[in-house]
């Protein structure tokens, strides 16, 4: 059976709320600016969208353009519960303080609460103000440090010159 999508009007126009399924890739032809941080590569969205374990939620108005996603994974540990870990949520400019981020971080809650997850987290910048209303909507913010890596090229040296975790494989 088809998964119900939810409506809602803003800006005079009706918005749809939909949850991303395999077959839904046609959608990603037709998306509003700033949306998503890159390019959609049709190869890695192929890939996204047939793991179960990776959601995703779209905003669209009534023509069928991509207004706004948010998309999680679920994360799966062997000595802890199963966490829904929100990786990316973008609104097209024209769109903010709408009401539609939470919206679709709501439908993202929902959905992982409903296939097990037991615990939901996201992190974002210090700085982004925006994001953290958003978020203090649903939870109190953590003390939380993030390090990357970049897995495409050998690191020579870390910003404080010693050796990177990384040099024992090369």
């Amino acid at each position: 059976h088809p998964l119900p999508t939810k409506t809602f009007g803003c800006r005079g126009n009706r918005v749809i709320i939909k949850r991303v399924q395999p077959e839904d890739r046609s959608l990603f032809s037709h998306i509003a600016e700033d949306v998503f941080d890159e390019a959609i590569d049709p190869d890695r969205l192929a890939r996204y969208l047939a793991d179960p374990n990776h959601l995703m939620v779209v905003a669209l108005d009534e023509k069928g353009q991509i207004l706004a996603q948010a998309a999680a994974i679920v994360h799966f540990h062997p000595d802890k519960p199963t966490e829904l870990y929100v990786d990316n949520l973008g609104v097209t400019p024209s769109y903010h303080r709408q009401g539609i981020a939470r919206r679709l971080l709501t439908e993202l809650l929902v959905w992982g609460r409903e296939i097990g997850c037991e615990l939901a987290w996201v992190g974002t910048e210090v700085d982004n103000l925006p994001a953290r209303g958003l978020y203090d909507h649903f939870a109190k913010a953590s003390t939380f440090v993030m390090y990357e890596w970049n897995l495409t090229k050998k690191e020579t040296r870390p910003p404080h010159g010693g050796r990177t975790g990384l040099d024992k494989f090369y």
